[in-house]
């Protein structure tokens, strides 16, 4: 799979990685369901707690 290698994934691949839309991954980081890291003005996800969150089913 192509997120295999990927530490860090950016709004839209996680939103992907998700299967989800880039908004439903807006309304998740506002309701506290995921920490997203800011680095030169665009949000980045860490895939292992992308993975936490599949794996709980939170959302």
């Amino acid at each position: 799979m192509v997120f295999d290698r990927l530490t860090w994934l950016d709004s839209k691949e996680a939103a992907k990685y998700l299967r989800k839309t880039a908004n439903a991954l807006r309304i998740m980081v506002y309701r506290g369901y995921i920490r997203p890291r800011k680095f030169r003005r665009r949000l980045y996800f860490r895939r292992i707690e992308l993975d936490r969150l599949l794996e709980s089913s939170v959302f």
